[in-house]
């Protein structure tokens, strides 16, 4: 092999994803703008990319439970294009053994694999999702995360970066609390290294903008036009892990919640600014449209949506804009996904079932527009780029969901025609022997399109002189 072999084989990986990204962009319709090119469906990663189109598949990472099927985690594969004969209907799953509380997913860039970790046993199971996108299987276990990571527990959004994957822990090894680290991995699955995040023992360098410096994480995205990347909050194992019930009851317990939302600088991956966000803040959501320098997160324990933005000093900036239905009833904000278009924001509360649609055209004064309730317990939403599909799923965690009655497990799919939610089909994961319905992903055979490898392949061989 000759010495210069190894870095051309990096240029020509970079090369083959970009164009990758650039040529199912242009294949499925994309609208060549810069803030949409190496989008994807509204809550991804900006670096891949996306379905513009009609999605063939929804890809469900799916608690297992003891006493129904095989009782594993499991990825469940449903067929969601409606030109199918198996519209509506499971048509493949892949178990990895055992229960590790699944929770989040997320694409490598290539869109190639698809990351999914387990919250308990702090395992990572990446599954080829291109070879066969309809009959994902897995292709490799991430077993040693604690000990590579530094002592990092519970894997958490696993979030693309070009040519590598980033993804936020929960918790730690030393105490099970909150204080917690980023991760970087390689595509191929090779630990990079582990960023701490800041506390008030050790800032990094990061200035303290309130009260608090709790060390805390949860979710991450990034705006790479401002080279900036973002962080929220939640709690650590020994919270996360206990009986719903019982948490609530525990004062001391209820202590231990994130309160605060870090500013990094993307590039080097360093944190700027910690800024005050009490409640326990989840899901970040970024807009798309390129003057648009802001993102947003709810936080749990409060009922709020708050805007993180970069106001005209060009400093970000994090302020409490709405309240999710009525706070002192603790509806309990979950997940959110915002449209395309940077108009609207669906937030889903866990306590009440419902999804409610915010107009944040005025993303400094969102308002409630629109709200029905989906199920008895309601958690993730995933939405198609164009808005008109919105996909619903029930599990928070394996102990907190409802009891009873109430623990619906569920995947729905609604048509949004802007006016209104109709539901177009509902699949019972309980009756079908899956588990508990968590976080979806979307795949579509386009992606994969034998004719656009065979023209990258063409790009890259007149690069290496063939």
């Amino acid at each position: 092999m000759k010495s210069n072999d190894v870095p051309f084989k990096r240029i020509r990986k970079t090369v083959q994803t970009t164009l990758l990204s650039a040529v199912t962009a242009v294949t499925m319709g994309a609208a060549i703008l810069p803030s949409q090119v190496i989008a994807d469906e509204t809550c991804q990663s900006p670096y891949m990319a996306k379905i513009v189109g009609q999605e063939d598949y929804v890809y469900v990472w799916t608690l297992g439970v003891k006493g129904v099927g095989d009782e594993q985690d499991k990825l469940v594969t449903v067929s969601v294009n409606p030109t199918a004969k198996s519209y509506g209907k499971i048509i493949n799953s892949v178990s990895v053994g055992g229960r590790n509380e699944a929770h989040h997913s997320g694409f490598t860039d290539d869109r190639q694999y698809l990351w999914a970790g387990g919250l308990d046993t702090s395992k990572i199971f990446i599954f080829d999702v291109h070879t066969n996108p309809s009959k994902p299987t897995l292709h490799k276990v991430i077993d040693n995360f604690v000990a590579e990571s530094g002592g990092v527990v519970g894997p958490h959004t696993t979030y693309a970066l070009p040519g590598r994957m980033i993804m936020t822990g929960l918790s730690n090894n030393k105490d099970h609390g909150g204080r917690t680290a980023l991760i970087e991995y390689t595509n191929e699955g090779e630990y990079i290294t582990t960023h701490w995040m800041p506390t008030d023992e050790n800032l990094q360098g990061a200035v303290k903008s309130g009260k608090f410096a709790d060390g805390y994480g949860y979710d991450i995205r990034a705006l790479p036009r401002r080279n900036m990347m973002v962080t929220s909050s939640f709690t650590g194992w020994n919270n996360y892990m206990m009986d719903f019930g019982k948490l609530l009851g525990d004062a001391e317990a209820m202590k231990h919640f994130g309160n605060t939302v870090v500013i990094w600088d993307l590039h080097t991956k360093k944190p700027k600014k910690v800024l005050d966000v009490p409640g326990a803040p989840l899901e970040l959501r970024c807009a798309w449209g390129a003057n648009h320098n802001y993102c947003f997160t709810t936080t749990a324990l409060t009922s709020k949506i708050w805007l993180i933005y970069e106001d005209e000093q060009n400093e970000w900036q994090a302020k409490e804009v709405a309240d999710i239905g009525d706070p002192s009833k603790i509806p309990l904000p979950v997940d959110i996904s915002i449209s395309s278009d940077d108009n609207l924001l669906w937030v889903d509360t866990f306590m009440d079932g419902k999804s409610r649609a915010f107009d944040i055209s005025n993303p400094h004064k969102p308002v409630q527009t629109y709200e029905k309730v989906i199920g008895k317990q309601l958690n993730m939403i995933s939405s198609s780029w164009d808005g008109k599909r919105l996909y619903y799923t029930t599990s928070l965690l394996a102990n907190w969901d409802k009891k009873g009655a109430d623990n619906e497990q569920f995947l729905k799919l609604y048509h949004w025609d802007g006016s209104d939610l109709k539901e177009q089909f509902s699949i019972d994961f309980m009756a079908e022997k899956m588990g508990r319905a968590h976080q979806m992903r979307f795949g579509a055979e386009s992606l994969y399109a034998k004719g656009q490898k065979q023209s990258i392949e063409k790009v890259i061989a007149s690069l290496e002189g063939n």
